[in-house]
């Protein structure tokens, strides 16, 4: 494929808000988890919750789209999607946008406040702008004043690692010149109570590769980033971000369980390097889907391991923001290409007693290196996967 440049990219999560704050989490190795207190939810498991999501914007229809404007703007990120716009047109920006939950947690509200006689729900609650999956990706056109394609996208925990891949098409194929690419998912109800019936929430922090590990730790997160062809100047720049390859796959193994044998998650990768005109031993470092559950690490680890061998350093950030469902493939994105930028291996929190079993070169503590070349990896529910490389301009 050819290469597109990340021209900037902005982020929320429970680190913090903004590229900095994050940068200085993952170094730190600080982790964002805290016990659960979110709405009335008695679980006895840890979240990456971000605090003042729940007061009211005007405009802003749910929680889902109040952490999506947070966001964009951080770090002057609507400020250089407006310069693209006045360079491109607002009709050749495509929105491609993803999530897992939307505004569901608008409708959890809404029903506990529905007529009584009739069962109506109350007049204020806005579907199309809360629950609906398209809100996120028409919340950010509008927000950014953005014509083009508007693409909402969700496919579980894959989501915002497959948006990359909808935008390098469309651009591909002519039909707008720049994207902007991500999305947010934020707690609520229906998640927690629905991984905890899956017994595939943690009663402590999520331990990624551990031994002891038991589950997941859920957070809440947006990213976005602008994708565009390189200039010039961007493709001899050494601090420009490049997408350089996607691989996307289906197993369809399983509702919620992983292929064992991590069938899927290798074709993907495979194909991300094929995208890229890349072999294994070019990538330096990968950050790893890594949910801290059971199956999903061994089938994870053993797809590494039989394409990447036990060399390549990789590791699994969901220890620092949770798994941030349908936006963990931005937030990762994003996580790699701060790693790129300052030449680092993020570590693993929580991450004590690395499982023996699991033979890749399991990052636990935070290390400088080469960083070159990054895979991300996101695979969802499904047997849906996606893995993007990273790499800096040469």
């Amino acid at each position: 494929m050819q290469p597109l440049v990340l021209s900037d990219f902005s982020i929320v999560s429970s680190l913090g808000a903004g590229r900095e704050a994050t940068l200085a989490a993952l170094q730190a190795g600080r982790s964002g988890l805290v016990p659960c207190g979110f709405e009335t939810v008695k679980l006895p498991t840890y979240v990456g919750e971000i605090a003042g999501l729940d007061e009211p914007v005007a405009g802003v229809a749910c929680r889902n789209s109040r952490l999506a404007r947070r966001a964009l703007e951080q770090d002057g990120f609507a400020e250089r999607v407006a310069q693209a716009r006045a360079k491109y047109g607002p009709h050749r920006i495509g929105v491609f946008a993803g999530t897992s939950t939307s505004g569901i947690l608008e409708s959890e509200l809404a029903y506990r406040r529905r007529n009584s006689p009739s069962g109506k729900l109350p007049p204020d609650f806005d579907y199309a702008k809360s629950h609906n999956t398209f809100s996120v990706a028409g919340f950010v056109a509008e927000h950014l004043g953005l014509d083009g394609p508007a693409v909402a996208l969700s496919s579980a925990c894959a989501t915002t690692a497959k948006v990359f891949g909808a935008a390098a098409r469309m651009i591909a194929a002519g039909l707008c010149d720049a994207a902007v690419v991500g999305g947010a998912d934020t707690l609520c109800l229906t998640t927690l109570y629905g991984f905890h019936a899956l017994n595939l929430l943690s009663t402590v922090p999520c331990r990624p590769f551990d031994r002891e590990r038991d589950g997941i730790s859920i957070g809440e997160a947006a990213g976005f980033a602008l994708l565009e062809k390189p200039d010039a100047r961007q493709a001899q720049d050494v601090n420009a971000v490049m997408l350089l390859g996607v691989g996307e796959s289906n197993d369809a193994h399983h509702m919620s369980t992983p292929h064992p044998e991590g069938v899927g998650a290798r074709l993907a990768m495979e194909r991300a390097l094929a995208a890229a005109g890349l072999a294994a031993e070019d990538i330096d470092y990968i950050n790893l889907h890594g949910t801290a559950t059971q199956a999903g690490d061994a089938s994870e680890d053993i797809a590494v391991v039989g394409l990447f061998g036990v060399e390549t350093p990789v590791s699994s950030t969901k220890g620092l923001t949770g798994h941030t469902l349908g936006a963990a493939g931005i937030v990762e994105t994003i996580i790699s290409s701060l790693s790129l930028l300052h030449g680092f291996w993020p570590g693993s929190a929580n991450t004590k007693n690395l499982d023996t079993a699991l033979r890749s070169r399991y990052v636990v503590e935070t290390q400088n290196g080469r960083t070159d070349r990054v895979m991300s990896n996101s695979f969802g529910f499904g047997g849906s996967n996606c893995s993007l490389i990273l790499g800096r301009a040469s």
